[in-house]
């Protein structure tokens, strides 16, 4: 099990880029998607949107899908960005437990788990939100958090199952991610 984790691809967090790190780790790719090519999907949702707001002296740093130099990308750039690369996103009902997913389902079918999980740091002072990919690789669940040191591993589908319930409980909203059909 161990030498298999290691040949498993974990990025580590860097600033708030998180969300980068869950799509990379969740396509298994180091460059499956780049801060770049993320920022390029951020600027054209602006330039599609037909509500677009009125620029401020902050729309520089804070822009509408994305701050410019941490990060922090919003689920408008995941959708568009696993869109690009074929496969859709499901929103999860938080009113329904875990067990309404087929964690079994095959791998060809559903790709993985996005989690954007609350989160607080530096004493309780500033409030965020942490984007986590999971991935069934080779049959067996992993939790890819960039925070991690290495990828966590489920024992059992039934260990996930409760470990999304928990989440679900705390907040966290759920992304199934899956192959177009």
């Amino acid at each position: 099990m161990e030498d298999e984790k290691k040949m498993i691809y974990h990025e580590r967090q860097k600033l708030q880029f998180c969300l980068l790190h869950a799509l990379n780790n969740l396509f298994q790719e180091k460059n499956a998607f780049t801060r770049k090519h993320l920022d390029e999907i951020a600027e054209k949702l602006v330039l599609n949107d037909p509500y677009k707001g009125h620029w401020t002296p902050l729309s520089v740093i804070f822009k509408p899908h994305h701050n410019s130099f941490t990060g922090n990308y919003d689920i408008n750039v995941l959708i568009s960005a696993v869109e690009g690369k074929g496969k859709r996103v499901v929103w999860h009902d938080r009113r329904n437990k875990a067990s309404s997913i087929n964690l079994d389902e095959p791998e060809s079918k559903l790709m993985g788990i996005v989690l954007n999980i609350p989160v607080k740091r530096y004493g309780g002072i500033w409030k965020g939100r942490h984007w986590v990919s999971l991935r069934r690789i080779n049959g067996v669940w992993y939790n890819l958090d960039s925070d991690f040191s290495s990828p966590y591993t489920y024992e059992s589908t039934e260990d996930l199952r409760v470990f999304l319930d928990s989440a679900i409980d705390c907040g966290t909203e759920m992304l199934l991610v899956k192959d177009e059909d």
